[in-house]
């Protein structure tokens, strides 16, 4: 029986036109859906716009039109930006279309007549931003946590669903599934909620203050809540309840959220699909925000990134690639262009866009552009190469269904860097000068190229355009959404004799004068002073965690750095001044002082994520660690 796989983004708000928050979950969603794809799935990618709520009103009328209007205008906004970043959805609903409007009603009917709808008066702490109610408890220094703005008091006679009735099934039910809510974090975040008594959730607004929405079937007098409107999408573009997707992809369903509407969709959701007496969806995927220099992307502060301004200017795939590996899925992540352009440089143009040139420039010269077979048996250098081949399998295969991009890249990136190390140690001009080593040379040639084609299956989750493009080149006619894993994701199928084409790099260098962005204010330098005293919230700043070293290994041409992977709840990268105190033999093991929230830095080349903390005693310097052990990731406080 083919398998199936059903992901789903938020239906995005209409209040304002598309950003890199927008693009990073669509984009997402899209790897997720390839890769199943590439295993062999049969897939549904749902993506669209929420038309509907306080918001869009609101926004219509200070853009001097009506609702629909300006629905249609920034949907289509949407609708049309996705292609251009190679998102592969399957479907496009929006609230506002007959067959949703069809399932709310459907729904809203079925149960209020079962009795889990009943009117009442209500009196709260509402966030026009958010389109829901808040308690005090959710509201930090009185102000609603995503907008920083107070909630305005109301009260009004309206309809409530009786969430409160299914939160001992909530919680039991989280409880015995643990990857329900993933990451573990934001599972936490909704148990930790659910420890209070669980209101019933308002689900209409009055027709005479807001008449932009589905009316309610049992008292046209009221409009749908937006959130009790929106959710549905997920069931409506699946033909609920007797359509054939329903049956086929409801049981795999699986939504990708960021945090800021983490309740809804972990409370919200599942009490209201339990009330239909469906089977929840499998799992919630949360990330995190990106964040600017000025904090949280914003559209009211002026700090939202418009993909479509950057791809002019470093192309699609380097932007899908930033976003991919730069975030760690469930963390916040920063966005600058200039990291945008170190990544471009240093992975994609030196690493893989070397790596792929020389081979094929290689190919043309020793073998008239035509695939060799292979040829001698393989030696310590090939068996180094296949090994991390067959390691960047693994993690290819276990982490991008974990969500975890980064990890699943780190790897594909240790082949292409072990490719390009093969290159050198082996060195295929000089075999190519001895008539005696065109055995040998054979087999070099035959390794590289077969790299180069199963690094560009690896990346056709990630980098689509830029895959095809290699696989073309390597004489292989396949489109990218038809490469199966199965099949292309053994080693040795080059067809013997196909020509390859050396064409041009794949990914050109930038640099600063080519970039287009905003032009950023220059910063006068300041006189570094040591403060006699800082005030505590200086201190609560920084993010200092316990993590264990996993692994350390020297930095290339240098003396001083040594590169550590730790463990903090998640890996990290990171390079440190030790090598005079340390060998990385005796750090293996080793807990450590990480500085987690420390600006990521290159030195020599590598990345750093963090600072690990250490004392000076003389002349001898001594890692900071706990007196004993801790778990990975607990905080110094």
């Amino acid at each position: 029986m083919t398998k199936r796989f059903y992901i789903t983004t938020p239906i995005y708000y209409v209040n304002a036109e598309p950003h890199i928050g927008h693009a990073y979950t669509t984009i997402v969603a899209d790897v997720m859906s390839r890769f199943h794809r590439l295993m062999g799935y049969r897939t549904h990618f749902l993506t669209g716009t929420d038309d509907h709520g306080d918001k869009i009103a609101q926004a219509a009328a200070e853009a001097g039109t009506d609702p629909k209007s300006y629905a249609d205008r920034i949907s289509n906004l949407f609708r049309e930006t996705w292609p251009k970043l190679n998102i592969s959805n399957d479907d496009f609903i929006r609230t506002t279309d007959p067959r949703h409007i069809k399932t709310v009603q459907y729904i809203l009917q079925k149960v209020y007549d079962q009795g889990d709808i009943y009117f009442s008066n209500y009196k709260g702490l509402y966030c026009v931003g958010c389109e829901r109610f808040y308690t005090e408890r959710e509201l930090v220094d009185g102000k609603c946590p995503d907008h920083d703005k107070k909630p305005v008091e109301r009260e009004e006679a309206n309809y409530f669903f009786r969430m409160s009735q299914y939160q001992d099934w909530l919680i039991s039910y989280i409880r015995e599934n643990p990857d329900f809510i993933q990451p573990e974090r934001y599972r936490n975040e909704v148990l930790s909620f659910l420890r209070e008594p669980l209101e019933d959730l308002c689900i209409s607004r009055p027709i005479q203050r807001l008449s932009w929405g589905i009316p309610l079937p049992f008292d046209d007098r009221y409009v749908t809540y937006v959130w009790f409107d929106a959710l549905i999408n997920y069931l409506s573009a699946l033909g609920y309840p007797d359509g054939d997707l329903f049956r086929e992809y409801w049981p795999v369903s699986r939504h990708l959220i960021a945090k800021d509407i983490l309740k809804p969709h972990g409370i919200y959701w599942p009490t209201m699909i339990r009330a239909l007496g469906l089977p929840p969806f499998r799992h919630l995927n949360v990330h995190g925000y990106w964040k600017t220099e000025e904090g949280k992307m914003s559209k009211s502060h002026g700090t939202v990134v418009r993909p479509l301004d950057l791809l002019p200017v470093y192309g699609l795939d380097a932007f899908r690639y930033f976003l991919l590996r730069e975030m760690v899925f469930g963390l916040d992540a920063g966005f600058s262009e200039e990291a945008l352009v170190q990544r471009l440089n240093a992975d994609l143009a030196n690493d893989l866009g070397n790596l792929f040139s020389r081979t094929l420039a290689m190919t043309a010269k020793y073998f008239q552009g035509k695939v060799p077979p292979f040829g001698s048996d393989p030696d310590e250098n090939d068996r180094a190469l296949l090994a991390q081949r067959d390691q960047t399998t693994v993690d290819f295969l276990e982490e991008v269904p974990r969500f975890a991009f980064h990890k699943a890249l780190i790897s594909i990136w240790a082949l292409i860097n072990a490719a390009n190390k093969y290159i050198d140690q082996v060195g295929p001009w000089q075999l190519f000068k001895d008539p005696g080593k065109a055995d040998r040379l054979r087999t070099v040639m035959r390794n590289l190229l077969e790299v180069n084609r199963l690094t560009a299956v690896f990346l056709t989750p990630f980098l689509p355009d830029t895959a095809e493009k290699m696989l073309h080149r390597l004489g292989i006619s396949k489109a990218a959404s038809d490469v199966r894993f199965e099949e292309d994701g053994r080693w040795g199928t080059l067809r013997e004799g196909a020509p390859v084409d050396k064409g041009e790099a794949l990914f050109p260098r930038v640099d600063s004068a080519q970039k287009q962005g905003a032009k950023r204010p220059t910063v006068p330098k300041k006189e570094e002073k040591t403060p006699d005293t800082v005030p505590i919230d200086t201190f609560r700043t920084l993010d200092l965690r316990v993590g264990v070293v996993k692994e350390a290994h020297n930095v290339p041409k240098s003396q001083k750095l040594l590169r550590l992977i730790v463990d903090i709840g998640e890996e990290r990268q990171v390079v440190a001044g030790i090598a005079q105190w340390y060998k990385p033999a005796d750090l293996v093991g080793k807990q450590v002082v990480l500085v987690a929230n420390l600006q990521p830095a290159k030195l020599m080349g590598v990345e750093s994520r963090g600072m690990v903390l250490a004392v000076q005693d003389g002349t001898a310097l001594r890692l900071i660690a706990p007196a004993e052990p801790v778990a990975p990731g607990s905080r110094v406080s």
